[in-house]
């Protein structure tokens, strides 16, 4: 996918998120260069997971917006390709107040 292969070329560090450095190459690259500070609030206005980074989640739903159809196509695909992991050991003990 386009987004994921931006994504990519953006994190520098290949640390699976964009940090304050990597948003201000980004910037720079689009020739919008901005001060670590202004980049600091960029990055907490589309932090959904309060790392201070933009994960791939957030980069996508920052390109293409909140509520668009697209977004949840994108993230549906890009979830196909992840196996799914199976909880180890036995399961949690319920109660009452945890059955739905």
């Amino acid at each position: 996918m386009m987004y994921k292969a931006k994504f990519i070329e953006c994190d520098q560090d290949l640390s699976g998120d964009l940090d304050v450095m990597d948003v201000k190459y980004l910037l720079q690259k689009l020739g919008q260069a901005k001060t670590h500070l202004e980049v600091i609030s960029m990055i907490k206005e589309v932090d959904s997971t309060h790392k201070d980074a933009i994960n791939y989640r957030d980069f996508v739903r920052m390109m293409l917006g909140p509520k668009s159809s697209i977004l949840k196509i994108i993230l549906l695909f890009e979830g196909l390709g992840k196996p799914k992991e199976k909880p180890k050991g036995p399961p949690p003990k319920r109660d009452l107040a945890s059955l739905p």
